[in-house]
This record gives structure tokens, C-alpha cells and sequence, in this order.
């Protein structure tokens, strides 16, 4: 499909434009058009020479200019600074300068495309060392770190499946390095993915498992923090609202110590990540107005730099507010969400977008949501578009924190 697009070849674009719901009058107004020329171009009677067309093209359907041989468009985000020295630094046997960097970018572009090459580097330079008898215990812990990272990168791409299995190996690397707390951080990543596939019983457990490995290593807060609060999350899907609530009290609680507490491996915990749990969990507790005071924090403490943080947090507060019946207010962070760039390779946000979309369809008969949705109709396509070579078959995947940056 996107080498169509760069093939630059205006039949192609515009029956595959087409092909995705996007009318032929809709079609030849953005090519400043009439039909009956576009028909000619779509048939092939008439060929296009001129960069012009396209230019529009791409501006009407946001389509990056890359794909269409166009440089970058006016309205593209620059891309991170970290997606720059990627190829370089991967190039290096320094698996920790590898993974903060394959992290940045994950945090800003989504796991999707990211997926193969963490694979790769694992294959390439981390797998040999393993069975060389003098490698150190350090080595399984860096494989521990970059398998449960392409875990996540699996969980982004909807692939939960073969999430699950790159988790189940992490956790006995980590075992082996001896690494007790990145092994508790794994049976977390492990409660969180329980979650999305609706088994609350072994998301709870895998939290209770993570917070007893994490009594026996170095106390780190944040890290038991963020056990808790999946406890919460998954006790809050068992409807044990006041065992749910006292586990975020210890989340925070734990979150709230002065601690001068790191580690080189673990993806950080943060009060923006609290914020975004706790929404959650009193989103399935029907306590709709604390969410909602939540949901609010996590969207206040995201910042610009983790697009896909901030495009998930925002989708809970705009679904906190159906719940709560202000559609208005769901509509007005729905239209925040419409700029969420539609290059971003993370096929977890469609799919909550998605579901958002079905919360506001059952109020379409009232005009400001019938209007977003004809909006959200468009920019669904045109992610569609940009996203297809990532895209699963099947949808999949609950509510989820943004806690689970990699």
C-alpha cells in the first residue's frame, strides 16, 4: 500500500483513497477537480505531472509528505530528535544507550514500528553473548530488559499474544541476573497485560507476585508503587472498591517518599501514571467524579513528549465524561484527540479510539457528536491509511494506563 504512494501514481492514490470511504466528490473537490476529470485520472486516461495535486492531496487527507515524494508538510510535527541516532547507536554493543533510545522513541512515535528492530538487536547482539561462558550475569539482565521491551512493543502493536510470551521469557533472564527488582517490574507488566485480556484473577496475582519479589531486592518506591496500583486496577475489575481504593493510597503513598532510588533498566513510575491508573480504576468502580478528577491530572501532568501517554489519557477523561452524561466536554477533548498525529504507530490507541467512538455513538442523535463523529469518521480512515502495514486483523485491548511506556 505505501508503495503505491510512493510510486506517485495518481490513479493508485485516488482509487485507494477511494477504496477507504472517501467519495469521489469529496475526492475531486480536494484535487480542485471535476468528476469527470477525476474519473479520467482514475481510469488512467490522464496522467498527472505536476506536484501540485498531490500537495493537496496530502494536505486534505494528512497524508506525510514522505509517502507521496513531497517533503515534510506544513502541518507535520517534527519528528524526535531521538528517532535520528538510532541506526547509530544500535550499531554499538551498548545495550543500555540502545534501549533509552529505542525507549524515547517509542514514547513519541509508538511501538509498531519499533517491534523489529528491538527483535533484531536482540538477536544480533545480545543473543550471542548469552551463550558465550564468559559472559557475566549483566548480559541476562540486558536481555531481560530489551525482551520485556519488545513485550510492549508486541502489546502496542496489538499483538498481545506474543506480548505474553516475550513477558514469560523475561522474567527467569531477570531471575538468573539476579536482578530482583526488573523482576518484579516484569510480573507487573504482566498484571497490566492480564488486564487488557479481561482475566482480573491473574492480573492480581501477577501484581501480589511482583510485590512480594520486590520485598526481597533494594526498596524502590516507585516501583512498588506501580504494583499497587495495578493491585488496584485489578481488585477495582473484581468489584473490591474499598480494597482497590486503599491500594492506590499505598501507590501514592509509596510515590509520594523521597527517594534517591535508581536503576538502569526499569521504565519510570510516575505521579502522571498514577493519576492515569487511578482514573481507571474508579472509571470500573462507577465512581465517575473521582475519575474524572483524576483523569484530569494525568492529562495535566503529560507533556508534548509522549504523544502516545498523552493521546491515552486523554481518550479515559473523554470517556469518563460520556459516563458522567457531559457530552459537550467529551466532544471538547475528543476534537485534542483529532490532532494526535496520524502517523502515530500504535495500534493500542486505535483500538481505544475506537471504543471511544462506540461510547459517543450512542448519543448520536444530539448534533455537536453527531458532527465529531463525521470528523472522527475521516481521520479514522486516514490512520487507517497510514497504519495498515501494522495493523492486526482483529481488535483486541481494554482501558489502559499510560504507565506502561517501555
Amino acid at each position: 500500500m505505501l508503495a503505491i504512494l510512493r510510486a506517485r501514481d495518481i490513479s493508485a492514490l485516488f482509487k485507494l483513497l477511494n477504496s477507504r470511504g472517501i467519495s469521489t466528490r469529496r475526492l475531486a473537490a480536494a484535487a480542485d477537480i471535476s468528476q469527470g476529470r477525476l474519473y479520467d485520472y482514475m481510469n488512467g486516461r490522464t496522467r498527472v505531472e505536476k506536484l501540485a495535486m498531490f500537495e493537496q492531496l496530502a494536505d486534505a487527507f494528512h497524508i506525510p509528505g514522505n509517502l507521496l515524494g513531497l517533503a515534510a508538510r506544513p502541518w507535520e510535527p517534527p519528528p524526535p530528535v531521538s528517532m535520528v541516532p538510532l541506526p547509530e547507536v544500535l550499531a554499538e554493543s551498548d545495550d543500555l544507550a540502545a534501549m533509552d533510545a529505542f525507549r524515547e522513541a517509542d514514547r513519541q512515535a509508538g511501538g509498531g514500528r519499533l517491534y523489529s528492530a528491538v527483535v533484531q538487536h536482540l538477536r544480533v547482539s545480545v543473543a550471542p553473548r548469552l551463550m558465550d561462558g564468559r559472559t557475566g550475569p549483566s548480559v541476562f539482565g540486558a536481555a531481560a530488559a530489551l525482551t520485556e521491551m519488545a513485550g510492549w512493543m508486541a502489546h502496542d502493536s496489538g499483538q498481545d499474544d506474543l506480548a505474553a510470551a516475550h513477558f514469560a521469557k523475561a522474567l527467569p533472564l531477570a531471575r538468573i541476573s539476579g536482578d530482583q527488582p526488573f523482576a518484579a517490574h516484569v510480573a507487573a507488566s504482566s498484571s497490566h497485560l492480564s488486564l487488557q485480556s479481561g482475566d482480573a484473577k491473574q492480573a492480581a496475582h501477577w501484581a501480589l507476585t511482583g510485590i512480594g519479589i520486590a520485598r526481597s531486592g533494594p526498596h524502590l518506591p516507585s516501583l512498588t508503587a506501580r504494583l499497587h496500583a495495578m493491585h488496584a486496577r485489578a481488585l477495582a475489575a473484581l468489584g473490591q472498591s474499598s480494597l482497590a481504593v486503599d491500594a492506590l493510597g499505598q501507590a501514592r503513598t509509596l510515590l509520594d517518599l523521597e527517594s534517591n532510588e535508581s536503576h538502569p533498566w526499569l521504565s519510570p513510575f510516575d505521579h502522571a501514571a498514577l493519576a492515569s491508573e487511578s482514573a481507571l480504576t474508579f472509571k470500573d468502580l462507577g465512581r465517575h467524579d473521582d475519575a474524572l478528577e483524576h483523569a484530569r491530572e494525568a492529562v495535566q501532568l503529560r507533556g508534548d513528549g509522549r504523544a502516545r501517554s498523552l493521546a491515552l489519557s486523554r481518550i479515559t477523561l473523554a470517556a469518563v465524561h460520556v459516563q458522567r452524561g457531559d457530552l459537550d466536554a467529551a466532544v471538547g477533548v475528543g476534537a485534542d484527540l483529532l490532532a494526535t498525529s496520524p502517523t502515530l504507530g500504535s495500534v493500542r490507541v486505535v483500538h481505544q479510539l475506537d471504543g471511544l467512538r462506540d461510547q459517543l455513538a450512542e448519543h448520536v442523535d444530539y448534533r455537536p457528536v453527531r458532527e465529531y463523529l463525521a470528523r472522527f469518521a475521516e481521520a479514522r480512515r486516514t490512520r487507517a491509511l497510514l497504519l495498515a502495514d501494522i495493523m492486526p486483523s482483529s481488535r483486541g485491548g481494554n482501558g489502559s494506563g499510560d504507565n506502561t511506556d517501555t
